[in-house]
């Protein structure tokens, strides 16, 4: 009974009869018919779903465009049965639209197949999957008025399989990247990954390199570089000439099709021919016949199946044909692609979906020279091209100085002013890395970034300000005095260097001159003065009279009085009044007297000499 219940559902499936539970923007009338929802807003809601996704072309772009707004649902069954509600929309409900049949007016019976398990506790458990379009027992085309058609809902299956990244879909995204998902590293055959080190300068790199399989050859390119050679070569492909061979080659294109079609197209008539036939002989046998009716009635069903087969086998090869391309269509778009290209209103995704339009994939070529890349564009109709493009040099490698003005410099610098080098640079037609005629500080940098050395800028007799200061033991400062004041004879030098006349009689007037100085001839001694009357009480001293006393400077007391060795107290005017006796006196003297610090005589170790 079971069995016979199902084969009466399935023919009434068949026939397209049966009803099942309809989406919401579907409806049966009076008759039994599926009609379009009469509810306008219902159908401006379905509308809006395949509108939505048609222009943004994600099911979560299409989410987002009904961010702010409600949509419909149907219920069935409990208090709610046939009630409309509306409700936020979800991506599932979104995926569910766009795969749903239905909507492009196809009747279909068995797009899903329970199947019923036994887990090791006994408990019973039905799993639901989903067929593919090819198992589906029942497809009937054009059963009622859709939204969209069924060209439409192929289109939009085969969008959402090519969004789907899981399954190795690579659909275009809101970077600059031009040939993200798209492009391959020709030496490992992996796809290569877009890394964005900042919004404007994004990269293609191997993904190897976390597998830590990379080749010697894989590479890490600047997108730059791959996107303009890219782009350059879609725009190049749309010339007028090009333009006629694509059309040359879409009417070779439309011809095969109509003669794939038209083969498939005679089978089924040959087919049907054949069937009618089959059923015109069964219907002129004597019922009461039943040996010849036997056979012919077999004849007849093998004619009837091998003319299903032969009308799926038609479907078939419509539905895997794609949509050609119309003549007008292509000489507007060839008009107008290069505009719509370089639009500012025209985004990365928009830009990437019209290079997928032409472009299949692009493939890094391995490249010897570093300097350059090798670009593979394998088009859609099958044809190759390669390219070679520049890889772009480093700001600061850009700005280098020419090799050949360095080269001009190494051999003369040692022995060459730097005015005469810029003499020499400009007379032959160097430039800066800047572009610019070289000056002074440019041959100074090439002599610092090169280590060229500059010519000996002192003559017979003369020494530098440094060798002067070492050899009378003074420091620089000293010597520029007295350059500046003119007590010592200097003259400018290359590179504006003092140059010093040195002889005995210059080195004995410097000699004589620090032995007469009080700041340069006279050692540092303790303080001897006697120190300044200040209001203390009986038995108090001041600082600078405990450092007069016991021969050491005022750093010495202060240190000793901030680390508590000394006490003191805060007097009028903050100053500081230390107590003060004879035992006070003796204990620091012996203090000072045993260190090695105060003390030179005290040291146990001596001091290392200078060379």
């Amino acid at each position: 009974m079971a069995q016979r219940l199902h084969a009466n559902k399935r023919a009434a499936a068949e026939r397209g009869e049966l009803r099942t539970p309809l989406p919401v923007g579907l409806v049966h009338d009076d008759a039994g018919d599926v009609v379009i929802d009469p509810d306008a807003e219902v159908q401006a809601a379905i509308r809006d779903v395949f509108a939505a996704f048609a222009a943004c072309g994600s099911a979560y772009g299409v989410v987002a465009a009904f961010k702010d707004r409600k949509f419909p649902l149907r219920a069935y069954g409990g208090v709610w049965a046939g009630q409309l509600r509306w409700g936020r929309l979800t991506h599932a409900r979104v995926l569910g639209i766009l795969k749903n049949p239905g909507y492009a007016g196809a009747y279909v019976f068995g797009r899903y197949s329970s199947r019923r398990t036994v887990d090791p506790g006994g408990t019973v458990r039905t799993a639901t999957a989903e067929r593919p379009r090819t198992e589906w027992p029942v497809l009937i085309k054009d059963h009622h008025e859709g939204y969209i058609s069924w060209a439409d809902y192929l289109a939009n299956e085969a969008r959402l399989a090519a969004n789907h990244t899981a399954a190795g879909g690579r659909p275009a995204r809101e970077g600059i990247a031009l040939c993200q998902g798209i492009i391959i590293c020709g030496s490992c055959g992996k796809p290569m990954m877009t890394n964005y080190h900042t919004d404007q300068r994004p990269s293609y790199e191997c993904s190897s390199r976390r597998d830590r399989l990379t080749t010697p050859s894989c590479r890490t390119v600047v997108a730059a570089c791959i996107d303009d050679a890219v782009a350059g070569a879609l725009l190049d492909a749309l010339t007028p000439g090009q333009i006629a061979l694509a059309l040359a080659a879409a009417d070779e294109v439309s011809g095969r099709r109509q003669r794939v079609s038209r083969a498939a197209e005679l089978a089924v008539e040959r087919a049907r021919y054949e069937a009618g036939r089959a059923e015109r002989a069964f219907n002129q046998v004597e019922p009461e016949n039943r040996l010849v009716a036997r056979s012919l009635e077999a004849r007849w069903e093998a004619r009837l199946a091998a003319l299903a087969e032969a009308e799926q086998a038609l479907e078939a090869t419509q539905d895997a044909l794609p949509p050609a391309s119309d003549r007008a269509d292509l000489e507007k778009l060839a008009a107008d692609l290069p505009g719509l290209w370089h639009a500012p209103t025209t985004s990365a995704k928009d830009r990437k979906r019209l290079l997928r339009t032409l472009i299949a994939d692009v493939t890094v070529l391995p490249e010897p020279d570093r300097s350059k890349v090798r670009i593979g564009i394998r088009w859609h109709t099958g044809a190759t091209d390669e390219l070679v493009a520049g890889r772009p040099v480093h700001p600061g490698t850009a700005r280098r100085t020419p090799a050949a003005a360095v080269e001009l410099v190494r051999p003369l610098g040692p022995t060459t002013s730097n005015d005469e080098l810029v003499t020499r640079l400009n007379a032959a037609g160097h430039r800066t890395g800047h572009g610019r005629p070289f000056d002074i500080d440019a041959v100074q940098w090439i002599r610092h970034a090169y280590k060229v050395p500059v010519p000996d800028p002192y003559g017979p007799g003369e020494i530098s300000v440094a060798e002067a200061a070492r050899r009378l033991d003074c420091s620089t400062g000293v010597i520029y005095h007295w350059i500046h004041t003119g007590q010592l004879a200097a003259r400018r030098g290359s590179a504006r260097r003092f140059c010093i006349s040195w002889n005995a009689q210059a080195e004995a007037a410097c000699r004589s001159r620090i032995q007469q100085s009080a700041h340069l001839g006279r050692a540092a001694r303790p303080r001897t003065l006697p120190a300044p009357e200040l209001p203390a009480a009986d038995g108090e001293i001041s600082v600078t009279e405990a450092a007069c006393r016991l021969g050491c400077s005022t750093g010495i007391i202060y240190y000793w009085i901030e680390t508590g060795q000394l006490p003191a107290r805060r007097g009028s005017g903050n100053r500081l009044h230390i107590p003060w006796n004879e035992q006070v006196q003796a204990d620091y003297q012996r203090r000072v007297e045993q260190s090695g610090h105060l003390n030179p005589a005290a040291r146990r170790t001596r001091p290392r000499r200078r060379r």
